[in-house]
Order: structure tokens, then sequence, then C-alpha cells
């Protein structure tokens, strides 16, 4: 009888789920997600650059008209939070008087929020401030538009917000969160999203919130794309969203 000599040899391998890296440990799927926010945000840069351009004279028109008709800045500057809760300042072309407060729209939306009646609304839906008085003659016409929110892409530019994600909120709005809808939160807020164009107007705060955490959860851009799609319907068509 014959004895091999032969050493045996062990092979070690890693599994696929857990690939370690000096310092952590990531798997594939996470590595996947890094990847596609990657490629999202160089999506992201290469649209807002070319709208940006595209746009330019939309952008003159709307600096005209609201130079022509009130006195102050030609944007409109907001402190929201972004991904993570990291404040930022959005901008928009300004649509209110310079100078209008703010406590007649926060005392708004905290009522929405709680979906607790309001003096424009009691179906909880969500809705903008209706017979405002801080709002301008042009302002009214760039809101139902949604052309307000253009300068966004500057924000798109700088890493702060994407094209598509959800609705960048204000501090007291999500002061007001419950822990579960500060998931929305997880990524970088978006000029249009999801809920823009499932129903906008129709739907509660805590069902925009519900469909923004299918969009942080679900993401594809296959599913970017055909927001991408409807976006203009929303605008144009259904008229007018949330703040």
């Amino acid at each position: 009888m014959f004895f091999s000599r032969r050493p045996h040899t062990l092979r070690l391998t890693p599994a696929l789920d857990s690939v370690v890296w000096p310092g952590s440990v990531l798997s594939p799927r996470t590595l996947s997600r890094a990847a596609s926010s990657r490629r999202k945000q160089a999506l992201d840069i290469a649209l807002a650059g070319s709208l940006l351009v595209v746009t330019s004279p939309v952008w003159l028109t709307l600096a005209v008209a609201i130079k022509a008709t009130t006195r102050g800045p030609v944007l409109f500057r907001q402190q929201r939070l972004g991904m993570n809760e990291v404040p930022f300042t959005v901008l928009k072309f300004r649509s209110m008087h310079h100078g209008a407060p703010e406590s007649a729209h926060e005392l708004f939306v905290t009522a929405m929020i709680s979906a607790l009646p309001t003096t424009s609304t009691t179906s909880g839906a969500i809705h903008k401030l209706q017979d405002d008085p801080r709002i301008t003659r042009v302002g009214r016409w760039i809101r139902r538009t949604s052309l307000d929110e253009l300068p966004q892409l500057i924000n798109v530019l700088r890493g702060e917000m994407s094209i598509i994600g959800p609705r960048p909120p204000l501090a007291y709005e999500v002061a007001k969160y419950e822990p579960w809808q500060r998931e929305r939160l997880a990524v970088r807020p978006g000029i249009t999203g999801l809920w823009q164009v499932s129903g906008r107007n129709r739907l509660t705060y805590a069902e925009m919130c519900r469909i923004d955490l299918r969009y942080v959860r679900n993401w594809s851009f296959l599913m970017d794309l055909r927001i991408i799609l409807r976006t203009p319907w929303a605008m144009f068509v259904e008229r007018g969203g949330a703040s």
C-alpha cells in the first residue's frame, strides 16, 4: 500500500457577501450602492449643466419680470435640510415680496404635517397656503408652473441636491417628524421626485413621506428615467405643488 506524501492544500475563499478591506467590512450590495450613487451624481451634474444652458433664456425672462414688478433680489434663499440632515441654502426664483415673514407659513406647514384642520384645507392633503398676500403677481404664475425651482440646478452642481429625490424639508418640518419619516433624509433631496408625479396636491403629508421612502428603498436608474419623463406633465398640466 502506497501513501502519497503530497501535502494537502487548504484553500480559503472569502464569502461572497462579505469582502474585507483594511479597517472595514463592506458587502457587495454596499459597494454596488456606492457605485450607483457615484453614477447618479455624475448624471445629475451632466443633466444640471445641460439644463442650465437650455433654460438660460427662461432665467433671463424670469429675472427681468421679477425685477420689473417688485423690489428686492431675483433669487430667494432659504435654509433647508439635505442628506443626513445637513443644512444647506436652497435657491429659488423669488415669488414673494422681499422680506415677507415666515411665521404664517410655519404655522400652516406644522398643521399640515399633523393633519390638523387649517384655514385652507381640512382634508390633510398637501397644499400651498392659499390667498397668501406675500406672493407677487409674477410669483403666482412661476409657482403654478414650478419654474421657481429652476435655480436649484445650481444646488445640484454644488452636490447639495439631486435632479430626482425627496423634497428638501424645512427644519421646523423635520422637528415634527416621527422616527420613520427621517429615512427620507438618507439621500440627496431632489428638484423633482416620485411624489410630485404621483398625485402632488391630492396626497397627505404622511403619504408623501411614504412615497419618498419607497423611492429611497427601491431607487434605480429606470425609476429616475420614468420620473423625469413624467415631470413635465406634473409641472404644466397638474400644476402646483408643495413649497
